[in-house]
């Protein structure tokens, strides 16, 4: 397995744990459908949220939620309706979030939970 994706998964853990201390329920971790994967389905209340990770080790390009522009937005959109309507669960309430991480090499990790973005 290549660093890049070592380090992604190493975010979706630690984004699975961080949502579940705030009173998520993981439902699905790497759900694949025809228009992408999704990182983490969980839910919050009564509202399904499809989340992407984004994990980065620097800034050197950005912060990692600067990484999840329209196009990423759209494909989450699609992915999440796909979910939907394989879990015969059209109409129910859902969000897309985004948990940024941080995570130089050898230091803690900085977490950025952004609620309800994009598409709906």
């Amino acid at each position: 397995m290549d660093e890049r994706r070592k380090l992604g998964n190493r975010g979706e853990d630690l984004a699975a744990r961080f949502l579940k201390k705030v009173g998520y329920k993981i439902l699905a971790r790497q759900h694949r459908t025809k228009f992408g994967e999704i990182d983490l389905v969980a839910r919050d209340g009564r509202e399904i949220v499809f989340v992407e990770v984004k994990t980065r080790q620097t800034l050197e390009f950005g912060h990692p939620e600067e990484a999840v522009h329209s196009i990423k937005l759209a494909h989450m959109a699609a992915a999440g309706e796909a979910y939907l309507s394989e879990k015969r669960q059209e109409g129910a309430a859902h969000r897309y979030d985004v948990v940024a991480i941080t995570w130089p090499e050898g230091q803690d990790p900085e977490i950025v939970h952004l609620k309800a973005v994009g598409h709906r």
